[in-house]
């Protein structure tokens, strides 16, 4: 008997009910959700909730509706903890870590679920990298593509002074989210008109994957599988730009890798958040249908969301791409199934097996 399909949603994310965030959160500004789980907020920001499938409950009858057999779920944008004391930061990334762990251990069948380091933090970093992986049996890191480091200067995620966090994502075979926010806090430009979420976080994406292939880092960490959010969206068509000016100012490179060598790695994911079938075709040309992860963003407007404005629902982009020939039916599912058990648990099988025996009961 042939095994169905399963349907792997890449790129999830979903927020406590109010009363499961502590009150030192709210206390501190750091982050909390209105008893009416109308607002999630933090001091000076606040968000709408735009969909009743931010919540647990909510989110699994989503999922049961859609026929979304599981979910990745990542960290919120919002506890990446820039900016933060030390102790207010550790105190709020342990929380959002322990949230995760405690989903994926009482959902095993629904959620796998990252966890969030601050890489500005190195050693403590590591130290909650080996708490998640051997105390709470977690094996996705979540980092973003820029942090604030300890002086308040802004780095990329593969800053070279980052290695001994990769080392340890090797060592645990583990995956790896690369997901973009915090931009308005260091690209000096008025926050108007949502350009920091649909311009400067596709910027981010392109400027870590800039410099992840430049340090060769996917041949030096050869067990650390790395997805880029929102389909890395514009490092898909500013490849040629970085390959000629490579070729054209080999001074500025010296001892980096070639853009071209990382094209289609077997350990550079991206998922398929980029909204239309011209760019979802342009990724898949760059790096081919095997690098592509389904990734829905939900329960975010700008994800993949049933919307009658938009005429969407999750998994349209994949339907439409069959519809326009850029993609075969073989390719849909290995994108909904077989690529995102690849990115989460690389060669080893028998990860795989459980996850998929766990999903199917």
């Amino acid at each position: 008997m042939t095994k169905r399909k399963l349907r792997i949603n890449g790129h999830s994310h979903l927020l406590p009910y109010p009363e499961e965030i502590p009150d030192f959160m709210k206390d501190k500004g750091i982050f909390w959700v209105d008893k009416d789980r109308k607002f999630m907020l933090q001091k000076d920001w606040n968000r709408p909730i735009t969909d009743s499938s931010f919540f647990l409950d909510e989110k699994l009858a989503w999922m049961d509706h859609f026929k979304i057999d599981h979910a990745v779920v990542l960290n919120l944008s919002q506890l990446y903890g820039n900016g933060l004391r030390l102790e207010e930061m550790k105190q709020a990334l342990r929380f959002q870590n322990d949230f995760n762990a405690r989903i994926q251990r009482d959902n095993p069948s629904k959620f796998t679920c990252g966890f969030v380091v601050h890489p500005g933090f190195v050693r403590g970093a590591c130290w909650e990298i080996e708490r998640c992986v051997e105390v709470l049996g977690m094996r996705l890191l979540c980092l973003p593509t820029h942090y604030m480091d300890t002086i308040g200067t802004w780095r990329c995620i593969f800053d070279e002074e980052n290695e001994p966090i990769f080392e340890l994502a090797d060592k645990y075979n583990l995956a790896v989210e690369i997901h973009p926010y915090d931009g308005e806090k260091f690209i000096k430009l008025e926050n108007t008109s949502w350009r920091f979420h649909l311009i400067w976080m596709l910027a981010q994406c392109a400027d870590a994957y800039h410099f992840l292939t430049l340090n060769g880092y996917y041949e030096k960490y050869k067990n650390m599988r790395v997805c880029f959010a929102h389909g890395g969206q514009l490092a898909q068509i500013n490849l040629g730009r970085r390959i000629q000016g490579f070729d054209g100012r080999p001074d500025l490179f010296e001892g980096k890798s070639h853009p071209r060598k990382a094209v289609g790695h077997k350990n550079i994911f991206f998922d398929t958040l980029v909204h239309d079938t011209g760019s979802l075709e342009l990724l898949i040309k760059n790096q081919t249908s095997k690098q592509v992860i389904m990734g829905l963003d939900d329960p975010y407007p700008l994800g993949e969301m049933e919307s009658e404005k938009q005429s969407s629902y999750p998994g349209k982009i994949l339907d439409l791409a069959i519809d326009r020939d850029i993609i075969n039916e073989t390719e849909r599912d290995a994108i909904w199934e077989d690529n995102v058990l690849q990115w989460l648990f690389g060669e080893d099988e028998e990860a795989k097996k459980s996850l998929v025996n766990r999903i199917l009961g």
